[in-house]
């Protein structure tokens, strides 16, 4: 894998102040992104993403650690790295009185890309700002004002992305635009990385998954992978008649007894299609011995359900 961005022991404490304790808001992180992939870091508010994406743009000085970006030190070349990186706060911020489109060549030439209206033109287009482009940013609702913040991350082209929550409070509408979007970049080769509350886009778009919670990495894996390895598959057999207790084969089989020995519960597998060959077996298992059952109830675990998991559990969840 060609790594784009290699983060080595980052690490940022912020001091005591005015009877506050010391804060560590990222713990020693290590995170590698290879080129055009799309990462998904996700972690609950306050669990260090957003201080990890403010380090790798400047934003933010780190207490220890190494960044390289691009084969090259960020503590050597901040200024030719930071060219090559877009990024989309998750906070609005602009001149409101300025016009759409100078903001966005504004944010391209800030950069130190050439002027070039037809591909201002073109990344308003895909936005659907085209027709906004001569409107005072403030006059724009806030959807629209998300969609600037994107195009000046993309007016100067840059070959690593960052979106921060980019679809936190937006419209169905935008959320759709964004992931046509993500898409598109990933054709021309963008590496991208995205932070998300909305776990369904994780699961939608990106290739790879990271869990942060307190500033620690808990996991960082394929997504496939992670889905096989942390994944389970549960099932719930209701009984004609409550069982007092089950023949020992069918309790060998990570099934229980719930609800006064009406239901039958059942949690293993392993994301990869043994556990509904198992509840296969067990229902076979029930009709052998005699136990009559009048519903089945299956569940997959989702990416939601193995990221609630791991930051409830901590990083002894991940072994």
């Amino acid at each position: 894998m060609d790594i784009v961005l290699d983060i080595r022991g980052l690490t940022k404490q912020y001091p005591a102040r005015g009877g506050a304790p010391a804060v560590t808001a990222l713990d020693h992180a290590d995170l590698a992104i290879g080129k055009g992939e799309i990462f998904a870091l996700l972690g609950p508010n306050g669990a260090g993403k957003t201080t990890l994406i403010g380090a790798v743009c400047g934003l933010v000085r780190p207490t220890s650690g190494t960044i390289m970006a691009f084969g090259k030190d960020m503590r050597h070349d901040w200024r030719g790295i930071r060219r090559r990186i877009g990024l989309v706060p998750q906070e609005l911020g602009f001149d409101i009185f300025e016009k759409v489109g100078r903001s966005i060549a504004f944010s391209r030439g800030l950069f130190g890309a050439p002027a070039d209206p037809g591909r201002v033109e073109t990344v308003l287009r895909s936005l659907q700002l085209w027709d906004k482009r001569d409107a005072q940013i403030r006059t724009l609702s806030g959807g629209m004002k998300r969609r600037v913040l994107i195009a000046k991350a993309l007016a100067h082209d840059p070959e690593l992305l960052f979106l921060d929550e980019p679809t936190a409070g937006v419209d169905v509408e935008l959320r759709r635009d964004m992931w046509r979007l993500i898409d598109t970049l990933r054709d021309t080769g963008t590496t991208i990385i995205l932070t998300t509350h909305y776990i369904e886009e994780a699961e939608e778009m990106a290739d790879r998954v990271g869990i942060i919670d307190k500033g620690r990495i808990l996991l960082v894996d394929d997504k496939a992978a992670m889905m096989a390895r942390l994944g389970r598959t549960e099932a719930r057999f209701t009984l004609a008649e409550p069982l007092a207790m089950l023949p020992p084969p069918i309790a060998a089989m990570n099934a229980t007894l719930t609800q006064g020995g009406s239901v039958l519960c059942y949690r293993g597998g392993d994301g990869s299609g043994k556990g509904k060959q198992e509840i296969a077996e067990l229902a076979r298992m029930l009709v052998e011995h005699d136990i009559v059952f009048t519903a089945l109830d299956v569940s997959e675990s989702s990416l939601e359900d193995i990221f609630v998991n791991l930051v409830e559990n901590g990083a002894g969840a991940a072994r």
